[in-house]
């Protein structure tokens, strides 16, 4: 062998043992950054493309031949990513668990108060206090449950609630509440055309008595047909230009355009009331006589300050006559 074969042969060893390192590795890396960044959960718009945009930038900074030592540090700048965004994602999410169950628990509190009850009774007290440790699907479910069973009117154990039911006020203006009578809030409209006009008149709240035991015996639809017979039997017994409204779940209030002095249209009421007879119903394809009580507070709309004063009217300060 010569020089020169010698020569080429060293030349050829030279350089096997100096080829370029795979750039596979950093296209593997840039991909892998680019694909996990991508499939992190969105928890905030915002927050979410400014993590993807700057893992991108790092993950292009990923180029052939980069040094061993600039490859390790960029991923770790990588990870900081990572973990930053994880960081504020948890923070969003304890945030807006904590703000759901504020809310849910004010919401159940408004719920119990609208409806008469005491959200610190022995019943609702533990519905109020679970709302802020439910954690899972299944928690969740079996609160739902709970507070179902709460609310159900044919529970035997609810006649707090039931007798919360009967108290509820009815101020819409439509005829589409359950006993098919327009609402307080076309009371208030009557009485408002009246003051406009300055029509003399009185508004007057027949209490119905006793529908608590009939919901408790025969449910919430005999209440609503009891009601109504209520509304007809006065309906009847007032003048054709009166009117009835469905005031709450055991009231009516009557609207009368009428001049005469509070003692001569209270002792027009009490002849009403005491006219009053059994009323027939059907339940269940049966027919069932009920006598209900009703009781009478006047109030004459000249001393209403406002057309919505009605709304007093179930307060104690009431006048009756």
């Amino acid at each position: 062998m010569n020089l020169r074969q010698i020569a080429s042969r060293g030349k050829s060893a030279s350089a096997e043992t100096t080829q370029p390192a795979d750039p596979t590795v950093e296209r593997t890396l840039t991909h892998l950054a680019d694909g996990a960044a991508s499939n992190m959960l969105a928890i905030n718009a915002s927050d979410f493309n400014e993590f993807r945009g700057r893992v991108s930038q790092l993950a292009m900074q990923m180029r052939d031949g980069l040094p061993e030592a600039d490859r390790v540090a960029l991923i770790g700048q990588i990870l900081h990513e990572f973990q930053h965004y994880r960081n504020i994602s948890e923070e969003i999410i304890k945030d807006r668990i904590s703000g759901w169950r504020t809310l849910v628990s004010k919401l159940l509190v408004d719920l119990l108060t609208r409806t008469g009850l005491d959200p610190e009774s022995a019943d609702a007290a533990p519905l109020v206090r679970r709302v802020p440790s439910l954690l899972t699907a299944e928690e969740l479910n079996g609160f739902l449950v709970q507070l179902s069973a709460f609310f159900r009117l044919g529970n035997a154990d609810s006649r707090a609630f039931r007798a919360a039911q009967l108290a509820v006020a009815d101020r819409s203006s439509a005829n589409d509440n359950a006993s098919g009578l327009r609402g307080g809030g076309a009371a208030v409209e009557h009485v408002r055309r009246m003051m406009d006009r300055q029509i003399a008149g009185y508004a007057v709240l027949f209490q119905l008595n006793c529908l608590d035991t009939i919901g408790e015996r025969f449910g919430m639809e005999a209440i609503q047909d009891s009601l109504m017979a209520v509304s007809a039997f006065l309906t009847h017994s007032l003048r054709s230009d009166d009117a009835i409204y469905h005031w709450s779940d055991s009231s009516l209030l009557a609207v009368l355009q009428t001049p005469v002095s509070p003692p001569i249209l209270s002792a027009a009421m009490r002849r009403i009331v005491d006219n009053n007879r059994d009323i027939t119903i059907q339940i269940g394809g049966r027919t069932v006589m009920l006598r209900i009580p009703l009781e009478f507070e006047i109030t004459a709309t000249c001393e209403l300050g406002a057309p919505e004063d009605l709304n007093k009217l179930t307060a104690p300060s009431a006048r009756r006559w």
